[in-house]
């Protein structure tokens, strides 16, 4: 007689999450959208969520993960190649991305609010695999770096704005379309990437603005694309390169990839060290004026780190708050629970907040040249909003693993794989310190920027008193610019929280304003999720933010 192997029924175990709209389920990103000026992208955001929620997808994203980039420095003759090799889950998720105009769509169809719509697909697809998008954002981050050289531009726009992803290893004029990275950094510098030691002598007529570039590269982030920015010392200084995969002439241009980087995420996306052994390549902007048109890329791609972080943090908010819906502890359903409930709702005002600043800051992206304000708005916003979205990932991450106990911690969760990714944009085109060296750089640069500020948080009015006491407590602070360096940390919080309480006073439901600036501005609580104060209607904010 055989033995049964069933020794147990399987219940109280929560379903997955998939096969829904990750858009349309998302309230306070949808409201987002339409205030900010995207709403005309509704549509195909909708297209686009049911795509991201669907188990097809989250699956490639699993696989993407799972089996990383690998590096193929020869061929079986022992020809030098530098290929990696992707998984065919990679290449299947970028093929959506680039469809979808995640990569170019504000260049390439201009409109008003082509960048509020854009940032909400990143938000939206980011939850599918984030490392994929870490060369869909570049590629869109370089087109306004590109346009210091307008024939240069023009030669490559065409095919950055393709919509059909091309992963072939060939030049580029027989592509249907490309990918752009950068590589700034090197060994010896790191973020003072004018301590640069790689050189760049020039080639040909000055007309040609060609030259070649010998030394190394310490990170180029997705190897395979199909041209990088670069920064090296040529005769006038440091200067901004375009440097392709393959030189004009056809040929492999020598760039060698050394090694790939065993990274704590980003895992689906190669990350690289290089060699450039006389590479060619064409300057774009002036001789030593590098930094001055390489720093439109680097504003974009932190633009980027802030969505990345936002959608970490929605995506940590919805399996947190899902799991919560269907799994049962002490007779009771765990939302259902006091204490998980304050946990969840806290959790949850972090990721509106965070979807808010991200979508405010995405619209001044998309003011012209002849709205100053907006544009001191962008110069000063975009780093307080990177710092403290950024910082506030990781910490938004590992509450919302513990709040599916010992299931969160196993990799089947999906749960670790978020952790994991949620340092990176903190890290990525500036850290904490030289990103609130940024903002003090800005105050102290461009005064004008800080009225900008004022004005905009004051649109919020005196409805709470708790944003009230500390627009007026910051203002005091910033007057005492003796100690700031030191203070920038603390200074660039309040300047982000500030910010963030006044956009929710604005427009978010009473529940979640008060809620947010009583936690964040009234110092009723510790540093930790799961504070808010009593009398918070946590009902009504779960409820705004369940995913389903």
């Amino acid at each position: 007689m055989t033995a049964p192997f069933d020794t147990h029924e399987v219940f109280n175990q929560t379903p997955a999450l998939e096969d829904y709209d990750v858009f349309g389920v998302d309230r306070a990103l949808s409201e987002a959208v339409e205030r900010e000026g995207g709403g005309w992208a509704r549509a195909e955001l909708e297209v686009l969520g049911e795509l991201a929620g669907s188990a097809r997808a989250q699956e490639l994203g699993r696989v993407a993960n799972e089996h990383p980039p690998a590096l193929r420095t020869h061929d079986r003759y022992g020809h030098r190649i530098d290929v990696v090799d992707y998984h065919p889950a990679y290449h299947d998720l970028m093929s959506t991305a680039i469809a979808h105009g995640l990569h170019s769509g504000p260049w390439s169809g201009p409109r008003v609010g082509a960048h509020v719509a854009r940032a909400a697909k990143v938000i939206v697809w980011y939850q599918v695999d984030a490392g994929h998008i870490c060369p869909v954002s570049m590629t869109y981050a370089v087109v306004p770096a590109l346009r210091h050289e307008r024939a240069v531009a023009a030669f490559w726009e065409p095919l950055i704005f393709s919509t059909t992803y091309d992963p072939a290893n060939l030049p580029i004029s027989e592509k249907a379309g490309v990918t752009c990275g950068m590589a700034l950094t090197e060994k010896q510098g790191g973020s003072d990437v004018r301590a640069n030691t790689t050189r760049a002598q020039p080639a040909g007529s000055r007309s040609e603005r060609s030259y070649l570039l010998t030394g190394h590269k310490w990170f180029c982030s997705a190897p395979m694309s199909d041209g990088f920015l670069m920064l090296a010392q040529a005769p006038g200084g440091l200067s901004c390169f375009l440097t392709p995969r393959w030189g004009p002439d056809g040929s492999r241009n020598p760039i060698r990839i050394a090694r790939l980087k065993d990274k704590l995420g980003d895992r689906s996306n190669a990350s690289s060290e290089i060699e450039l052994l006389g590479a060619w390549a064409q300057l774009i902007g002036e001789e030593g004026e590098g930094i001055r048109t390489i720093i439109e890329m680097v504003n974009h791609t932190r633009l980027d780190c802030i969505l990345g972080s936002a959608s970490i943090m929605r995506q940590g908010v919805a399996q947190a708050i899902w799991h919560a819906m269907h799994r049962s502890t002490f007779e009771r359903r765990l939302m259902d629970q006091p204490l998980m409930a304050n946990v969840l709702a806290d959790l949850a005002l972090e990721s509106e907040a965070a979807t808010a600043s991200a979508l405010r800051l995405a619209r001044s992206y998309d003011a012209p040249a002849a709205d100053v304000e907006e544009n001191l708005l962008r110069r000063l916003l975009t780093p307080i909003v990177k710092y403290w979205t950024c910082k506030r990932a990781p910490q938004h991450a590992a509450e919302a693993l513990e709040c599916l106990g010992g299931n969160g911690y196993v990799e089947e969760s999906g749960m670790p794989r978020l952790l994991r990714q949620s340092p990176v944009n903190g890290i990525w085109e500036g850290s904490g310190n030289v990103i609130c060296l940024d903002v003090l750089r800005v105050l102290t640069r461009v005064p004008e920027a800080i009225e900008a500020y004022w004005s905009e948080v004051a649109l919020a009015g005196r409805a709470n008193a708790h944003l009230t006491r500390a627009i007026d407590d910051l203002r005091v602070d910033l007057t005492e610019p003796d100690t700031l360096e030191r203070r920038a940390r603390s200074v660039v919080e309040r300047m982000a929280l500030v910010l963030q309480a006044s956009l929710l006073v604005r427009f978010a439901p009473d529940a979640t304003a008060d809620a947010f600036c009583a936690a964040r501005l009234g110092g009723s609580g510790a540093n930790v999720f799961g504070t808010l104060p009593a009398g918070t209607d946590v009902g009504a904010i779960l409820t705004r933010h369940a995913p389903a």
